[in-house]
């Protein structure tokens, strides 16, 4: 039954009602996250587990108001829900927020009355308020371009390799390298690899010390991620990695590995394998389930993946994040020094162009003069004028996040196109294709 502590957003008629949670519907919701996501009775208790740390465990980020509940007004029984995980993300070193939608799911009986969609006009509408430039959620194809979301950006990635490809130590050879669980005295380091490891990206998660103490000793141990750090044997420290602890579906996957930019890769990432191999050996005997891999999930490209080459032959492509961003015109002035950075440093500095990229329904004007771009506002094409470059639907953000190149979209999308040679070559400046592997707060 509805009591005071329940705050509610707005009664939807229907004997139904939208309201926040509190760390009261800590049981409420857990079981029901479990019971609509969970693949297996692990997953259920890990699923369940973590929507009890955010309703009831100090997060960096979160408050257990950011989740929304659909319930039914006379009996309380939640028929919906989801929460936002807000985070701050780097474009190239330009911070900007992020609101990241999580555990969103309907009872069956429930599906197809449009309850997803106004939790997330609701949540947007949060984000638009607290100045969250962008979404972004990670889910099943197709469903959330429903709510103005679009893939572009990859997520994940990984490696395979099994036992014949552990590389073996010589007869008598010894570890060069340990490892260890962290501690607090090292995330400051954590955070310093980490800082270091993004600059190369085109897109990154920002993560403070806060945060890495948080996935330390903050979140319960059934779902959370075990952080190691990698000493020599005088006791240096020479890089972290992470890994849940429990078993994937074929075995132990390392899911965030690091090293000093003075390190080789050569040398420490064999140690690494043999380490990934044996502890899921342990989680074999402990768990009952077979290990007979090892994977490194470090996105479509990584150091550690050039280091084993044929020692992790086996790939898996990366899926994508679903991400929407509701003012391109805004997001791309905040982006701008990246922007004028990227002309700075191409073909093309000093130069000058208008630009008009055409999105059907919409679309965008670009000023450039001497090299600064002095207008971003929105624009419409006309009957006399379609503009100078088109992109269908929400395919530029694919540009815009350096997922796809404008070659790839123009292969996979005939409406895709650019009349003229010059503002190809400005938008391929703009927005290079670039690599990123974002590895969100959750």
């Amino acid at each position: 039954m509805l009591t005071q502590t329940k705050k509610i957003i707005h009664d939807l008629g229907d004997g139904l009602i939208l309201r926040h949670a509190s760390p009261e519907d800590a049981d409420a919701l857990s079981q029901f996250n479990g019971e609509i996501h969970a693949e297996d009775e692990a997953d259920k208790e890990r699923l369940a587990a973590w929507t009890r740390d955010l309703l009831t465990r100090p997060h960096p980020t979160l408050n257990p108001s950011d989740f929304t509940i659909i319930e039914e007004a006379a009996t309380g029984r939640i028929v919906s829900s989801l929460n936002l995980i807000p985070q701050m993300w780097s474009y190239e070193g330009i911070e900007f927020g992020v609101g990241r939608p999580e555990l969103v799911g309907t009872l069956p009986e429930y599906r197809g009355r449009g309850l997803v969609r106004i939790q997330f006009d609701e949540i947007h509408q949060w984000c638009a308020e607290r100045g969250y430039m962008v979404q972004a959620i990670t889910g099943i194809p197709y469903f959330y371009r429903q709510f103005g979301y679009e893939m572009a950006l990859d997520l994940a990635g990984r490696r395979y390799g099994y036992e014949e490809h552990v590389p073996k130590l010589n007869q008598g050879e010894e570890e060069k390298y340990t490892f260890r669980l962290a501690t607090d005295v090292d995330l400051a380091f954590i955070a310093e690899i980490y800082n270091h490891a993004i600059q190369g990206q085109a897109i990154a998660c920002v993560l403070t010390p806060a945060i890495f103490k948080y996935e330390l000793d903050g979140q319960n141990q059934i779902y959370r991620n075990l952080m190691f750090v990698i000493e020599d044997k005088s006791g240096e420290r020479l890089g972290y990695f992470q890994h849940r602890d429990h078993l994937g579906a074929t075995g132990l996957t390392v899911n965030w590995y690091e090293l000093k930019n003075d390190v080789s890769w050569l040398d420490v990432t064999p140690s690494v394998v043999r380490y990934a191999w044996n502890k899921g050996k342990e989680y074999e005997k402990r768990d009952g389930k077979a290990c007979t891999s090892f994977c490194f999930m470090l996105g479509a490209e990584h150091p550690a993946y050039e280091a084993l080459g044929n020692n992790l032959p086996y790939y898996s492509e990366p899926y994508a994040w679903y991400l929407r961003v509701s003012d391109l015109p805004g997001f791309l002035n905040h982006i701008k020094p990246v922007l004028e950075k990227r002309l700075a440093e191409s073909i093309a500095p000093g130069h000058s162009r208008e630009i008009k990229i055409g999105f059907y329904r919409g679309g965008l004007r670009f000023v450039i003069e001497h090299g600064h771009i002095r207008t971003i506002e929105a624009w419409k094409s006309a009957l006399n004028d379609e503009g100078d470059i088109a992109f269908p639907g929400l395919t530029f953000l694919q540009i815009l996040f350096g997922y796809r190149s404008y070659e790839e979209l123009h292969y996979a999308f005939p409406d895709c196109w650019c009349d003229h040679r010059d503002v190809r070559v400005l938008i391929n400046i703009l927005f290079p294709k670039k690599i990123s592997n974002v590895f969100g707060i959750a």
